[in-house]
This record gives C-alpha cells, structure tokens and sequence, in this order.
C-alpha cells in the first residue's frame, strides 16, 4: 500500500503562532522516508527559525524569491518540478486568499502558482482565529480552492492562542500526516463500511479499582486511519486510550467489555467488514463494590465472570461482516492463533507477540487464513496497519467474487 516513503515534499510554512506545529509535521514526514523541502514566508520567520527547519530536513531553507542558491535564480520553478505535493502547514487567512485570487508576490505563493498540476498536489491546512476563519471573505476564498482541486485540510475546533474557543485551529501534526497519506493511498475500500473495535477495556473492582490490560489502542487507531486513508467509512468503538482519535471516524468511547459488546450489537448491522483489535477482558467482576474496598490483612477474593466472546458474536450471525479478528500470545504463536482462527470459525487472524507488540510503536505481525501464513516484518504500526489494509482489501474483494 502506497506512503509517503521517498515522496518529495514541498513544506510551506506561513505566519501563524500554529507554525511550531510545522517542526512536528516535518518531523513525521522525514521519519516516513519522505524528500522534503521547506519553505517559509516572511512571517512565518518571525514565529519559528529556519535555522530550526533546517536542522530536521537536513536541508537549507528557503525564504527569498531571489535566492541565488536555486538554479537560474527560479526557485519558483526548480523547487516544484520534482515535487510530488506542496503542502501548506499553518496556512494563514492571507495566504489563502493569495491562493484563490492567484496572486504571486512571494517565493511561496508564486511556486504554488508555478506548480504542475498534473503532477504536484497542492494541500493546505488552514490556521486562523475563529472570527477569520468564519469571515464570508475566507469562505468564499476557501470553497474556491475547493474548487481549484486544492486539498483542504481542517480546521480543528477548540481553544486558540488568543484566548478564544472556536474553529479555526490547525490539525495537530499526527493528524496533517494521516491526512496526507490518505491522499497518496489507493482507494480500495471506497463504500465500504468497516467496523473496528480498539483499545483495553476496564472491568471495574470498586470505585477506584479495576481490570484491565497493557493495551495503548495504538494498532487499532493506526488500522482505523489506514482504513479511512483507503476510503472506507470507519466505526471506531475505542476502549479508554490517551490516543486522539482520527477526526473521519464515527467515534464510540466504551469502558467495560459489557459496553463493548453493546455497542459493536448496535453497529455491526451496517458493517461490511468487523475487526476485532481491542484487548477485551475475558473476565469481570461478579459483583464490582460501589465504595472503595478498604485495605485488610485479610486475603481479598474476587469473584470473576467469563465477558462475552464479542468476535464469535458477530462470526456466527446469519450474514456476518468479513471478520478479522487479533490474537496477542506469549508463546507457540502461530498453534494458538491457528487454533483460535479455526474456534471463532473467522478467515483472516492476524496474530503477534503479546510482550513485543502491546505499548510499543512498531511490532511484526503474523496473518493466518486458508491460503496459509503470511508474516509482515517488523516495522511502526503506521506503516503494518497500511499493509494489513492492503491485505484485508484482497481478501475481502476476493469473498465478494465466490
């Protein structure tokens, strides 16, 4: 499945206290293996350094149309085509209304005029206060872009360095990234409704006391942005992560198995396909105390009751979605994952090493299905959920076909 390793990016970044996010940005696209080039305006010097820029792309920065460093003295034009995208992160109100009305009076605002537009992609993530963002003018200008074939990207909702509350706030960098990668990914799963469950869930011993596991919910988020980078529209039932949550799902907070299974009933109707990611207690407490139990000297005996198996629910409705379910062992990995694929009556089991894989970024994953085994190196969740995408697309295409 298609990243952004080796992509050559153009980085604009204009006026905007948002321009510190720039760094991250740029950060998460070098780690991606992408070529990025970074331009910044004027203003955008006044609230981030290039010297700072040009330490995390290893390459200089550049700021004036008539920088003699650019062949012929055309920056405009040699900087944009080799690139594949132009992406700029803040964009302020004024650069996007140079954008619409095509005006060029600088180095960046005239490379993206120059740019070929049959083979450099232009996004902007547009950052302003709520009363700029909301402006008749910055709409207008904004629907015009949209228009033009100009990705727009956000903006978020929610407090704002002046103080105020409302749209216009930057996407956070993890968020720009998905976003980007969505635009170079395949459209696999377009129409497709995929319905995925992450995270631990908490089954509760008392007021303060609970259940749980080691589960971070970082591979099921990683799958759900992968899946909606694929076109697919995303039901994300999320146990209690610190993970943000991809802002094109249809997100569903839970706590408990019980709260799991409930929600998973009340969306799997729609759902074309169902994976099963989230570490689910297999046991809760019979009777969970509403008051902290105080501490004794006495020996504490809890009284567990076996969850509901949400993934053998939903393999053995009538017309069940194509099920992918996740098995986390610490030993004779593929026996057990076998065993638990041939249980649960599921085609596709995907299986890893419990100590390697749950808290960690990257982790090696293990697919089980009919045709045998097949093993994804190790490599970040990002990049395995992209590929695990990828494989779910073939095997569902080909159930579609039988």
């Amino acid at each position: 499945m298609a990243d952004l390793q080796q992509k050559r990016i153009v980085l604009g970044v204009t006026g905007g206290i948002a321009a510190y996010k720039a760094a991250e940005l740029l950060r998460l696209l070098i780690k991606d293996g992408a070529d990025v080039q970074v331009v910044m305006t004027q203003a955008a010097c006044g609230f981030i350094t290039p010297a700072t820029m040009q330490a995390l792309s290893g390459k200089p920065v550049y700021t004036d149309m008539w920088d003699a460093r650019a062949p012929d003295n055309m920056a405009h034009i040699s900087l944009t085509r080799a690139a594949d995208m132009i992406v700029v992160a803040p964009a302020s109100a004024d650069f996007l209304a140079k954008l619409a009305q095509g005006f060029a009076d600088d180095l960046l605002s005239t490379l993206c005029l120059a740019r070929s537009r049959g083979g450099c992609r232009l996004a902007v993530a547009p950052a302003m206060n709520r009363e700029m963002w909301g402006n008749p003018a910055t709409q207008r200008n904004v629907a015009q872009l949209a228009r033009d074939g100009i990705s727009i990207l956000g903006p978020a909702s929610g407090a704002q360095a002046c103080g105020e509350v409302g749209a216009g706030r930057m996407l956070e960098a993890s968020e720009i990234h998905a976003e980007l990668c969505a635009l170079v990914e395949p459209r696999l799963f377009d129409g497709t409704r995929i319905l995925i469950t992450a995270g631990p869930t908490f089954e509760p011993i008392d007021a303060v006391r609970g259940i749980t596991n080691r589960s971070s919910g970082k591979m099921g988020y990683a799958i759900a942005r992968a899946a909606l980078a694929a076109g697919a529209e995303v039901t994300l039932i999320s146990g209690p992560t610190a993970l943000d949550p991809p802002a094109a799902a249809c997100i569903e907070r839970v706590e408990t198995a019980a709260e799991m299974y409930s929600a998973v009933q009340k969306h799997v109707e729609r759902a074309d396909i169902f994976i099963s990611v989230a570490a689910v207690a297999d046991y809760r407490v019979d009777a969970p105390r509403k008051n902290k139990i105080k501490k004794s000297e006495d020996t504490l005996t809890l009284k567990l009751l076996p969850n509901p198996d949400i993934l053998s629910w939903v393999a053995a409705r009538p017309r069940p979605p194509f099920c992918v379910g996740f098995a986390a062992e610490t030993d004779n990995l593929v026996q057990y994952a076998e065993e638990k694929r041939r249980r649960k009556k599921i085609p596709l089991l995907v299986a890893n090493l419990a100590h390697e894989a749950l808290g960690a970024d990257d982790n090696e994953l293990t697919l089980l299905d009919d045709d045998g085994i097949h093993v994804l190196p190790r490599a970040a969740k990002t990049a395995l959920a992209r590929s695990l995408i990828a494989y779910i697309a073939a095997r569902y295409r080909a159930t579609q076909k039988s």
